[in-house]
């Protein structure tokens, strides 16, 4: 099992791995529910209300970065 080879060598048991595991998941979920909130807000305050209109918006901005011909 991965799970204990890790713990082995690490030199923890089990549940301080596991602990450890769903600490970074927990956090990384915080963080992930954070950047979505500011995100979506900064979106609709630019009028951006579906995916379709970020797609737009990319094709448009990777439009005006090609280098001219």
């Amino acid at each position: 099992m991965k799970a204990q080879a890790l713990a082995e060598h690490e030199h923890r048991t089990m549940s301080e791995l596991f602990r450890e595991a769903l600490r970074r998941y927990m956090q990384n979920d915080m963080d992930w529910e954070a950047l979505l909130k500011r995100t979506r807000a900064k979106g609709e305050a630019l009028g951006i209300a579906t995916e379709e209109d970020v797609e737009r918006l990319s094709d448009e901005y990777r439009r005006e970065k090609r280098p001219p011909r």
